[in-house]
């Protein structure tokens, strides 16, 4: 493979950005990745861990020169890193995001960014439930989807971000912000909502002790949540940030939610046989899809921002 970038600036450090360096080192698709964290421990551990070339003090100083600026906060950070890395962005550069939410991300960030500058919001749809830079491998979006909004961009560079992920592993597809927005509320954003919803039950529910729920967790509840283990920050700016689309999802999960209550208080079993072969057959696609593979040593992948 050729490089594709000669210099990226990985803005954020965490389990995506490192596994986006392992994966670009692996075939070779950039010159030099420059990367920066907020924090110092971070910056640190990228340095221990090496797969960046340069680790910097400052997004600023990570976006001065380089071709493509990753931006790998959490949603509600993006808009202040942008109005810091803007006067130092050079014409032709390529900005992209991974955050979860693609509305309010261009929102927050394209009223900063020069003239001359494309911005190509993304979204990997891969993850796991372990965070921070030693937590990425190369293979973490290998035959997982990429999710690009074009945004106006220029086809020129919104090509050549799109053979970036697919050189990294990614098949990639092109989608509308708003219905980006709406799609992930319904397969990650409500699930997640769920999961830790799920979880807070369980600790509320004063006949079932905190040492039963971990000891006696049967696959079900272990499995469905599993994501409840993801980071807080970056859930807290996702459900504020897509809120409606998330509302309306968890508006139409309430009304088949009451429609099982009723099937099970009535003895429907038929409404139950037919739904639960329904939605079996849903989820019998997702593993025929691949998306349901598991990362070896990684634990399962889910999506992760």
């Amino acid at each position: 493979m050729s490089v594709i970038y000669q210099r990226v600036a990985l803005i954020g450090l965490g389990l995506i950005a490192s596994s986006m360096a392992h994966a670009m080192r692996r075939g070779g698709l950039v010159g030099e990745i420059v990367g920066t964290a907020r924090s110092a421990e971070t910056r640190d551990i990228a340095r221990e861990v090496g797969f960046c070339d340069r680790i910097v003090d400052t997004a600023a100083e990570a976006a001065e020169g380089a071709d493509l600026v990753v931006l790998a906060v959490p949603v509600g950070a993006m808009g202040a890193v942008a109005q810091e890395i803007g006067p130092v962005l050079k014409a032709g550069a390529t900005v992209t995001d991974v955050g979860s939410v693609k509305r309010a991300v261009i929102d927050a960030v394209a009223p900063h960014l020069p003239a001359g500058v494309h911005f190509i919001p993304g979204h990997p749809l891969a993850g796991t439930e372990h965070s921070g830079p030693r937590s990425g491998f190369a293979e973490l979006y290998d035959n997982r989807w990429c999710i690009l909004v074009p945004n106006g961009a220029e086809e020129v560079a919104t090509q050549r971000l799109c053979s970036l992920w697919q050189s990294m592993g990614a098949n990639v597809e092109m989608m509308d912000a708003d219905h980006h927005d709406l799609v992930l509320a319904v397969t990650s954003h409500a699930p997640h909502l769920i999961a830790y919803t799920m979880v807070g039950v369980a600790d509320d529910l004063g006949r079932v002790t905190d040492t039963e729920v971990i000891n006696y967790s049967a696959a079900g509840f272990r499995d469905f949540t599993r994501i409840a283990a993801s980071d807080p920050t970056m859930w807290r700016d996702v459900f504020l940030t897509n809120k409606d689309a998330t509302l309306e999802i968890l508006g139409r999960f309430t009304e088949e939610l009451f429609a099982l209550q009723r099937a099970i208080r009535t003895g429907d079993g038929d409404h139950l046989f037919d739904y639960f072969t329904r939605t079996r057959a849903i989820r019998r696609g997702i593993i025929e899809a691949g998306q349901d593979t598991d990362a070896p040593d990684f634990g399962r992948s889910v999506k992760h921002d």
